[in-house]
């Protein structure tokens, strides 16, 4: 049975006529009418008898309008207990995050039109996070999680993809992983760090021209001048879509990198953070194009 046509149902017979249930749920006669013949024909039985000037419930209609109008009443009264909730959430959450990760920015904002009286204190790093000592509530995190002890709730993973300008890549002769040796690259990375790019099944190690631990200027360095990288695919998208960039050796591709939003228990989490957790992962930012 559908809940919705159920739902439909009882606003008929509470409000006497199909085009006042109509008025009720702002939605068109034709589709309220619809929607309960819909729902005599999955119950297989007729629910009201109708007539020019007025309804009558059937013997059936009037078991089923009984209960479902018990049903509507705590459905609404959920709703109601929800929306109260989320006006009366009031305080401040403590979030931890990568530099520079795009895609959460959006969900913030969406995140505080939701809860409008709740504060956000970002700390942005990449480093391992106390929870206590750092007054973290919550942490997005990226990669591998095996020295983070605390509780991980996976919301997506995305492979970086190796790229350079369109020009640039027509002088080139690249072909393999190998070829990248001669060529100049931007690496993410720090200093005095080996910095290794896994291609496939092969693992290159790479003399960069230039290393950094900062996406955004790697990104800028390749668009403006002669450069290979690896970007994460939120940066490079936009410019891969519009011709700046194109993609090199795809048929080769960097490891799958795991994007997980960690808490310290499952017990005690504050309404807020819980609150948090639910709408970050029910974002639709995380599913795949």
């Amino acid at each position: 049975m559908d809940l919705n046509s159920a739902r439909m149902f009882a606003c008929v017979v509470s409000n006497g006529s199909f085009s006042a249930a109509a008025r009720a749920l702002d939605i068109p006669v034709a589709t309220v009418s619809r929607r309960v013949a819909e729902l005599e024909k999955s119950l297989d039985s007729r629910l009201l008898e109708r007539s020019t000037r007025k309804l009558r419930l059937t013997e059936t209609g009037n078991t089923l309008y009984e209960y479902v109008v018990r049903g509507v009443e705590e459905f609404d009264a959920g709703l109601l207990a929800l929306n109260e909730q989320q006006q009366d959430l009031k305080g401040a959450l403590r979030l931890s995050m990568p530099p520079n990760f795009e895609p959460m920015w959006g969900l913030l904002e969406r995140f505080q039109l939701n809860y409008p009286q709740v504060a956000l204190d970002i700390m942005v790093t990449e480093r391992r996070i106390d929870f206590i000592e750092d007054g973290i509530d919550t942490a997005l995190r990226v990669g591998d999680l095996q020295t983070q002890s605390a509780v991980a709730r996976r919301l997506t993973e995305y492979h970086h993809k190796l790229v350079t300008r369109p020009d640039f890549l027509q002088s080139l002769k690249i072909k393999t992983p190998q070829d990248l040796h001669d060529i100049p690259c931007v690496a993410w990375g720090k200093s005095g760090q080996t910095i290794q790019w896994v291609l496939g099944d092969e693992k290159l190690n790479i003399s960069p021209k230039v290393r950094a631990n900062d996406y955004l200027q790697i990104r800028s360095m390749v668009l403006n001048g002669r450069f290979v990288s690896e970007l994460p695919p939120f940066f490079c998208e936009t410019y891969l879509k519009s011709g700046e960039l194109v993609e090199v050796l795809s048929e080769y591709p960097l490891p799958k990198q795991t994007v997980s939003l960690l808490y310290p228990s499952r017990k005690n989490l504050s309404r807020i953070t819980r609150a948090f957790i639910d709408f970050c992962v029910g974002d639709s930012i995380w599913e795949k194009k």
